[in-house]
C-alpha cells in the first residue's frame, strides 16, 4: 500500500467512527429493554416505539442528509450528525419517562444519516483496486460498535449485581440502563473531534468548481501523475451536472438508469427485511425465548458482536477479490438456512440450536448484506445524482428497519417465536431469487467507468 494510499484510507477510518456510534447506538438498547419494561411499565407497542424510533428518524434523515450533503458538502454534515449522537446519548441517560427517552431516541435516529453519507465520502477518496475495502471499513466500525455495545452492556449488567462499593458509588445498581445508554457520549465527543481534521471530498469540490482545492485534496491521496486523468473523469462525469434537486430526482427515473434504481430498491428492502436489526436490538429478548436466564441471554448477546467482527473482517479481505455478487448471494443462502435452523431450535425447545442459528445468521449477514449493500450504493449511482439516489435508498432502507424493529415485539406475542423466524427465512429465500437475477458485479471499476457500462443496461429479462 502506498503513501497516498495509507492517507486515504486513515480518513476513510475517521469517517467510520460514525459507522462505530451507528452500531453502539443502535444495539445498546437491546440491554435497556429489560429495565425500562418494568420500570416504565411499557406495553409491547411502546417498547416497540422506543427501539425503533432511531430507525424512524433515519428517514428523515435519508430525506435531507443526501440532498444537503451535495450542496453545503459532506463534512460540514458529518460534524452536525456527530453532535446530535452526543446529545442523544446525554439525553437518553437522563430520560425521566418514556417520552422523553423516545424523544432522545428520535434524536439520535437522525444522526443515522452518517450511515448513508459515510460511504459517500469514502467511496469519492479511494482507489477503485480498494473502493470495496475502504468502503467495508465503516460496516466494520459497525460490527466494532455492536460487539462494544454487547460487551459494555453484560458488563454494566454484571457491576449492578456485583453490589461493590464502586458501582454503589456511581449509582450503577439502581441505574444500569441508564449508564448503558449514557456511555455513547464519550466515543461520540471523539467523533466530532476526529472530524475536524478529514477534508472535504475533492469530487464534491470539482462538482462545486473548487478545482484547486480538490487538486491540493487529491495529492494527498493520490499518486501525483494520476491527479489530472482523475479530475478529468470527474469532469466529464459532473459537466451536465445541474443544482436543481428536482431536476436530479427526474433523472434518477430515467430509463437508462432503471437497472440501477431497481437494483438498489431490492438490496435496501433485502437488508432489512432479513430481520437483521430485529436480533441485534432484541439479542437478549430472543434468547430469552429459547429458555435461558437473563444472566445468559446477555452473555449469548456478546457472541453477536464477535462473530459479527469474524465475518466482517472476512467480507472485507474477499470483496474486492470475489467481487460484490458472489458474497451478496452466498450471504442471502446462509440467512435462509439459518433462520429456518432457529425457527426448528424455538419449535424443538433446543437453545443450543436457537443460538446456532442466530449466530449462523449474523454470520451470512456480516459477509453479505451488511457491508456489499453500502458499497454497492457507493458505486452504482452516477456520480452527479450519488447524493439523491442514496437519499432515496436511504429512506426505504431506514422505512423497512423501523417497521421490522417496531413490529417484532408484536409479531413475537402474536406468532410466537417460530413463525417470526420461518418467515424471515422465507423473505431471505424470495429476494435471493430476485438479485440472482439482476445483481450487476461492480469489482474493480473507477465510478466514472461504472457510470459509463450501467447507464443504459438493460433489465434482464
Amino acid at each position: 500500500m502506498t503513501r497516498t494510499d495509507r492517507k486515504a484510507l486513515a480518513y476513510a477510518s475517521i469517517i467510520a467512527l460514525g459507522g462505530f456510534l451507528f452500531g453502539f447506538d443502535a444495539v445498546v438498547i437491546s440491554g435497556v429493554v429489560p429495565f425500562i419494561r418494568p420500570e416504565f411499565e411499557l406495553n409491547e407497542w411502546w417498547v416497540g416505539a422506543i427501539v425503533s424510533a432511531p430507525s424512524f428518524a433515519a428517514i428523515g434523515a435519508a430525506l435531507t442528509v443526501g440532498p444537503v450533503a451535495d450542496y453545503v458538502g459532506r463534512k460540514r454534515v458529518m460534524l452536525v450528525l456527530a453532535l446530535l449522537y452526543t446529545i442523544s446519548a446525554v439525553a437518553s441517560a437522563f430520560a425521566p419517562g418514556a417520552s422523553t427517552l423516545l424523544v432522545a431516541r428520535l434524536i439520535g435516529g437522525f444522526a443515522f444519516g452518517t450511515l448513508m453519507l459515510a460511504p459517500i465520502y469514502i467511496a469519492e477518496i479511494a482507489p477503485a483496486r480498494l473502493r470495496g475495502r475502504m468502503v467495508s471499513v465503516n460496516q466494520f466500525n459497525i460490527v466494532i460498535g455492536f460487539s462494544a455495545a454487547y460487551f459494555a452492556n453484560y458488563y454494566i449488567l454484571q457491576l449492578s449485581q456485583s453490589e461493590s462499593a464502586f458501582a454503589t458509588s456511581l449509582g450503577i445498581d439502581r441505574h444500569a440502563w441508564r449508564w448503558m445508554l449514557g456511555l455513547e457520549s464519550l466515543p461520540a465527543a471523539l467523533y466530532f473531534l476526529f472530524m475536524l481534521f478529514v477534508p472535504e471530498s475533492p469530487r464534491w469540490l470539482t462538482l462545486e468548481g473548487r478545482e484547486d482545492d480538490a487538486r491540493r485534496i487529491l495529492a494527498r491521496i493520490t499518486p501525483a501523475g494520476q491527479i489530472d486523468e482523475i479530475l478529468g473523469c470527474i469532469h466529464d462525469s459532473v459537466q451536465d451536472a445541474t443544482r436543481s434537486l428536482a431536476a436530479k430526482i427526474r433523472e434518477a427515473f430515467r430509463p437508462e438508469l432503471r437497472l440501477v434504481v431497481i437494483v438498489g430498491l431490492i438490496a435496501a428492502v433485502a437488508q432489512q427485511s432479513s430481520g437483521i436489526n430485529a436480533v441485534y436490538f432484541y439479542a437478549p429478548t430472543i434468547f430469552e425465548e429459547s429458555g435461558v436466564g437473563t444472566d445468559a441471554a446477555f452473555a449469548q448477546a456478546t457472541y453477536i458482536g464477535v462473530v459479527n467482527i469474524v465475518f466482517t473482517v472476512l467480507a472485507m479481505a474477499l470483496i474486492d477479490r470475489l467481487g460484490r455478487r458472489p458474497l451478496m448471494l452466498a450471504g442471502l443462502a446462509g440467512i435462509a438456512v439459518s433462520m429456518f435452523l432457529s425457527a426448528w431450535g424455538f419449535h424443538t425447545d433446543e437453545p443450543a440450536v436457537v443460538l446456532a442459528g442466530i449466530l449462523g445468521f449474523v454470520a451470512s449477514f456480516a459477509f453479505s448484506l451488511g457491508p456489499v449493500m453500502w458499497v454497492l450504493f457507493s458505486e452504482i449511482f452516477p456520480n452527479r445524482i450519488r447524493g439523491v439516489c442514496m437519499a432515496f435508498m436511504g429512506i426505504v432502507n431506514s422505512g423497512v428497519s423501523w417497521f421490522v424493529q417496531f413490529i417484532f415485539p408484536v409479531e413475537l406475542s402474536l406468532l410466537g417465536p417460530v413463525a417470526t423466524m420461518a418467515i424471515f427465512g422465507m423473505t431471505a429465500v424470495v429476494f435471493l431469487g430476485l438479485l440472482g437475477c439482476l445483481l450487476p458485479e461492480t469489482r474493480g471499476l473507477s465510478l466514472e467507468e461504472l457510470e459509463k457500462e450501467l447507464t443504459g443496461a438493460r433489465v434482464p429479462r
